[in-house]
C-alpha cells in the first residue's frame, strides 16, 4: 500500500506512479519511475493529471521527497499526460514554484 501525494488516497503500489527527485541544491527535477528501479527516495502519484495537480497545489514534493527548493515537474506532467488516454485532460504545464519541504 502506498499514498498518492496529490488526493492522499492509500492504495495498492500497482495502481501509482512512482518518481524521484533528479539533482542536487535548490533545483530538482522530478523523473517518473514507472519500473520501480531508479535510486533515491521515492513517492508516489495517480497517473492523473488531477492528481498532479492536487499535489502542486499542496507543494507535496517537497515533504514526500524531503527536498527543499524548487521543484521542476515537466517531465512529470509530460509522462502522466502522455500515457493520460482521454482527450478532455488539458496539458499539463506542472507546477513552478514548491519552496516547501523538509530541510535535509
Amino acid at each position: 500500500m502506498r499514498t498518492c501525494v496529490g488526493c492522499r488516497q492509500r492504495v495498492s503500489a500497482d495502481e501509482l506512479l512512482r518518481f524521484v527527485a533528479v539533482g542536487d541544491g535548490d533545483h530538482y527535477r522530478l523523473r517518473p519511475d514507472p519500473t520501480r528501479r531508479l535510486p533515491g527516495r521515492g513517492a508516489h502519484v495517480h497517473p492523473d493529471p488531477a492528481c498532479l495537480a492536487l499535489a502542486c497545489k499542496r507543494h507535496a514534493f517537497g515533504r514526500a521527497l524531503r527536498k527543499v527548493g524548487v521543484a521542476d515537474t515537466g517531465e512529470l506532467a509530460g509522462h502522466i499526460h502522455a500515457s493520460t488516454t482521454t482527450p478532455d485532460h488539458p496539458r499539463l504545464g506542472g507546477c513552478r514554484s514548491s519552496k516547501v519541504g523538509r530541510p535535509t
